[in-house]
């Protein structure tokens, strides 16, 4: 199932998308729901991020270029970082670019959605814990990478990261491409088996360091081709399966001087 949030009329509600049509629900995604019997056309609506993160953990470094490049044995201590809930963003969102950055990557990349508490996962058992997936586009700007590796505010601007459009419940990771057309050409395309941390890996990995909670988004890595965006390029995240993130960007004024 595909569900999704959106707005009508200034008023937030919550849907499954059928059929090309959204139809309301009600209660708790992760619990919970049924349907309220209303239903809207796609172009009465206007998209939200699919799902109000409870938190979001990325992963740096994660694809190779071609299947030959993997080793057999990732690394014993994946590159995880988090990112704020304030860079949340939806579908047709502007990225907003403050006016103190020169510079901003796009990276396209499949997103996990925890829809069951996990806690010292074996990695036979991670899919049981997973609700679904969806696209984030892990915007960054690398002029605020920390000289000594920290990332953190590099990746944490608001609306740095675009979720959506849907959270897909039947979905098959491992035959996922995921993608990335930038101003109307593709830049990003691969396989997600050019993974070095698998999902199952990287979900267990983390179980073992922090209980994560039902709504908890991975950002499972970017594959290369990841370029720099400019004021009114338009960024184009695309998984079959789970649809397309397009957002357009633009320049903000920096509410505080970051220097």
């Amino acid at each position: 199932m595909k569900f999704m949030r959106f707005t009508i009329q200034g008023e937030k509600k919550k849907g499954v998308l059928e059929d090309g049509e959204v139809k309301e629900i009600s209660g708790e995604v992760f619990k919970a729901w049924g349907y309220t019997g209303e239903t809207y056309a796609t172009e009465e609506i206007e998209w939200l991020a699919p799902l109000e993160p409870n938190q979001v953990i990325g992963i740096g470094a994660n694809y190779v270029a071609e299947v030959d490049d993997l080793t057999e044995k990732g690394p014993d201590m994946p590159v995880f970082f988090f990112k704020p809930n304030s860079s949340v963003v939806g579908p047709s969102d502007a990225i907003q670019v403050p006016e103190t950055i020169d510079e901003v990557k796009f990276e396209s990349e499949l997103a996990v959605v925890i829809g069951k508490e996990a806690s010292g996962l074996k990695e036979e058992e991670v899919q049981n814990h997973i609700f679904g997936y969806t696209i984030g586009n892990d915007v960054t700007a690398p002029q605020y990478f920390h000289e000594n590796g920290h990332w953190t505010l590099g990746k944490s601007f608001d609306t740095f990261t675009p979720l959506g459009p849907v959270v897909e419940t039947e979905f098959d990771h491992k035959t996922a491409v995921v993608e990335a057309v930038h101003n109307g050409e593709r830049k990003q395309s691969s396989s997600t088996n050019l993974m070095i941390v698998t999902i199952e890996r990287m979900i267990s990995y983390l179980s073992h360091v922090m209980t994560l909670q039902p709504g908890d988004v991975i950002l499972t890595g970017s594959p290369v081709g990841a370029e720099f965006l400019k004021e009114k390029d338009e960024i184009e995240c695309h998984i079959d399966g789970i649809g397309s993130l397009k957002n357009l960007v633009c320049k903000a004024k920096q509410k505080t001087t970051v220097s």
